[in-house]
């Protein structure tokens, strides 16, 4: 059984940031009135031609700090002095594109500076090098005001410059000359509707439509702070006024994303703003953001495996208007971007936010990660994983490969299924959905990541198409042959409900027959987790042999060695161990000798050319540091119609403290794959031990392996071809017992001797939990049918 700890990010609270949200602000001096959601005058200049004046035009700059273009043709920019109520007016045509600036050219001096850059509009307004006013007008009626104009039918923004300003937007910008203009902060984006603090006394720099949010970082966009790579080329620095639309809004913070992409489908236009509270923005509010660009690695101390997601910290957020239309998500899968097939990562370097080499169109992670924080759209998703009580669902788009016959999605040797994302359930409900269940029509979220995994936090609730998958039922078992099989029945406890019991007891006597000999995995003592010092798990056993008979089921005995109080591994107090259940009505009988243990080992004696076990049941090499904190394989001799069976029960050590598949380290170190090494390398050793008294000795060796088909540990034990692995005579879409992260797996095994595998055996994985989210296992069990008449 694996196991991931649970802290979710979106949902706590972390270092202090504060979230200023700019809406209608009240403005001294003046009545409320909303920022500009789009176009501002973003720079004023009057001291052109003027002595020490470094240009030879006036000029007025406007700017776009919406998300999509605006024309402005037929607006007007008007000039009045300082106390006048008399208008002049250049007429604008043209759009500007958001980010852009827009050059206004007014009237020369003296002739005394630089000439412009070339301007967007050409006017020949003298205006005061000191004091005066400036207004943006959507129409050509010349104003007729001389205070309160910043209210004024027409007026989408207007500046009172020097101290003399009759009118203003708040309080009047500071003095300016010939040498200095007024600057409006963030690039030109920052709008409070107070001009004395929206703008600075600074030399002049005037821009014109070629050019894209000057001032530094003031015209920094969500696809510059991403980059082309798997961290930001910005993180550590602060950038100001970055805009886009909310997409999604969480607890703490908020997804947005530009409406206008730079068209390289390697940088994500989507961010993630974590303001440490609710945030006071909707959904569709087009934005500004300034703040300072953090990697944040979800899990704390224990998720230093995990990668880091680029935020936008301590925010200062500007509303420049509501109900903007939302980016268009990105699809993915067909008629979309297509996710890589096979390889999640090519670096082998380690630490893949070091390595360089970033590959979005061959490489998974780097593919998701191209996407992060940004609206995300798969049609007809297939569930590949069933939905579990973290409200977690893995799914894959349509076409994907190596699928198995009841529509999951195969783990391989060399393919980890970089395809897969789970749906998340931050800010809608996940549906109850099974394996081979379709998501039917669109599914669509803003793309996370988190525990290990990427996170499609859906933004609504998809509707299930059920696959129809049923818990399967196995052949029964005919007179001859003996049916041996293996089940890990998660943490089973007296103290578990009797529909865990009743549902465990139905799928031996249902779905898998009946079997003659059941090896049972993850028993616990009869206090479960409480960690009192019980070790004795004899209710555990009677209650569930007790709902086999009430199912219906033979009356089954059992065997087994209690372990020393905490020393086994697995949930702390449990004390789980394997069991043998196996009844005795068709042929099949234990042989006991007692006297083991749980620190005793057993052995194999050589009884005139027939092998024999010292002890029966008893516990191979317990002392062994190999299962140190782990669980001990338990031998047994049976007997089926007189001759002798011998059969190892095992539970290897788990794979906790591996590294994820969509981790930080590339390629994943597997650290807890060394213990299994050594314990397979017992069992072989005992194994070898009867084999070598009696090449043609029964021996069947099973259990929750924790390891793949395809791996190391099944490689040792299969060393030299006594032993036949029997997942790996499956075809592929058959070979899985377990499903992970949406990805279909082997981890549970019986392998048989070679006079057994010489025989016209019939093996079958039952799949009867692992593809469902009602679970009362999270393993399938599997049996084999072996003819020994």
């Amino acid at each position: 059984m694996r196991r991931t700890q649970r802290v979710r990010r979106r949902a706590m609270a972390g270092a202090a940031a504060a979230a200023v949200v700019g809406a209608l602000l009240a403005l001294p001096g003046g009545v409320a009135q909303a920022a500009s959601p789009d176009v501002v005058i973003s720079q004023v200049f009057g001291g052109g031609g003027n002595s020490g004046a470094p240009y030879t035009n006036d000029f007025v700059e406007l700017y776009n700090r919406g998300t999509a273009p605006v024309s402005v043709t037929g607006w007007t920019v008007q000039y009045a002095s300082a106390s006048g109520s008399s208008w002049t007016r250049t007429t604008l045509s043209g759009t500007i594109a958001p980010g852009h600036y827009f050059l206004v050219q007014e009237g020369a001096g003296a002739g005394a500076g630089a000439a412009l850059p070339t301007p967007d509009a050409t006017g020949t307004i003298a205006m005061s090098a000191t004091s005066g006013k400036i207004a943006l007008v959507t129409n050509g009626t010349a104003l007729t005001c001389s205070s309160g104009c910043a209210t004024q039918a027409g007026v989408r923004d207007f500046v009172g410059y020097g101290s003399g300003a009759s009118s203003a937007e708040g309080s009047p910008t500071g003095t300016l000359s010939n040498g200095t203009a007024a600057l409006r902060a963030g690039g030109g984006a920052t709008d409070t509707d107070n001009n004395a603090a929206d703008f600075a006394v600074g030399s002049p720099a005037p821009r014109n439509a070629a050019s894209t949010g000057g001032g530094g970082t003031g015209g920094t966009r969500i696809h510059d702070i991403q980059g082309a790579a798997r961290t930001s080329p910005l993180t550590g620095s602060a950038v100001s006024s970055v805009p886009g639309v909310v997409t999604a809004v969480g607890p703490n913070g908020f997804w947005y994303q530009d409406p206008q992409p730079d068209g390289d489908p390697g940088t994500s236009e989507g961010i993630y703003v974590y303001t440490a509270g609710a945030p006071a923005v909707a959904v569709g509010d087009s934005v500004t953001v300034s703040g300072t660009v953090s990697q944040y690695r979800p899990g704390g101390t224990g998720g230093t495996t995990n990668l880091s997601i680029t935020e936008l910290t301590a925010p200062t957020v500007g509303v420049v208007a509501h109900n903007a239309p939302l980016p268009a998500a990105t699809l993915v899968g067909a008629g979309g971007r297509v996710p890589p097939s096979a390889v999640i990562s090519g670096v082998t370097s380690g630490d893949v936010e070091t390595a360089g080499g970033y590959r979005p169109t061959t490489d998974g992670l780097d593919f998701w990660a191209s996407l992060e924080g940004m609206r995300v759209e798969i049609d007809n998703a297939a569930v590949v994983g069933p939905s579990n009580t973290y409200g977690d669902l893995p799914v894959v788009p349509q076409g994907s490969t190596t699928r198995t016959n009841r529509g999951g999605i195969l783990l391989q040797a060399a393919d980890g299924n970089p395809e897969r994302v789970t749906l998340g359930n931050a800010l809608a409900p996940t549906p109850t959905a099974n394996v081979g269940d379709t998501l039917t029509g669109a599914t669509v979220g803003v793309l996370d990541y988190s525990f290990g995994n990427f996170k499609l936090q859906v933004t609504a609730t998809p509707t299930v198409a059920s696959g129809g998958i049923a818990p399967e039922v196995t052949a029964a078992p005919t007179a001859g042959q003996l049916a041996a099989a293996t089940f890990n029945v998660e943490n089973l406890a007296p103290s578990d409900p009797q529909s865990k019991f009743d549902g465990l007891a139905a799928g031996i006597v249902t779905n898998l027959r009946s079997p003659d000999l059941v090896a049972l995995e993850e028993i616990q003592d009869n206090s479960g987790a409480t960690d009192d010092g019980v070790t004795a798990a004899d209710q555990t056993v009677a209650k569930l042999t007790a709902a086999i008979t009430a199912a219906g089921g033979p009356a089954y005995s059992y065997r087994q060695i209690n372990p020393v109080d905490g020393q086994d591994g697995g949930q702390p107090g449990g004390n789980i161990r394997q069991v043998f259940l196996f009844r005795t009505d068709r042929g099949l009988s234990f042989t006991d000798r007692a006297g083991a243990g749980s620190t005793t080992a057993d052995s194999v004696v050589n009884a005139g050319g027939t092998p024999q076990l010292a002890y029966s049941p008893g516990r191979i090499d317990p002392t062994n540091s190999a299962f140190n904190a782990s669980r001990k394989p338990l031998a047994g001799e049976f007997r089926w119609n007189g001759k002798p069976v011998f059969v190892i029960a095992n539970h290897f050590n788990s794979k906790g403290g591996d590294q994820p598949l969509f981790g930080r380290y590339q390629p994943p170190a597997h650290p807890s794959e060394a213990q299994r090494h050594n314990q397979a390398t017992v069992v072989k050793g005992f194994t070898d031990q009867i084999l070598a008294v009696d090449p043609n000795a029964s021996v069947i060796v099973l259990g929750d392996l924790n390891d793949f088909e395809f791996s190391q540990t099944a490689d040792i034990l299969t060393a030299g071809g006594s032993l036949t692995d029997l997942p790996r005579t499956l075809p592929l879409p058959e070979r899985y017992t377990y499903v992970y992260e949406g990805n279909s797996q082997v981890l549970d095994h019986i392998l048989i001797s070679g006079a057994l595998a010489a025989k016209a055996y019939s093996y079958d994985i039952v799949h009867i939990n692992s593809e469902f989210s009602g679970q009362l296992s999270d393993h399938d069990p599997q049996v084999v049918r072996i003819p020994l008449p």
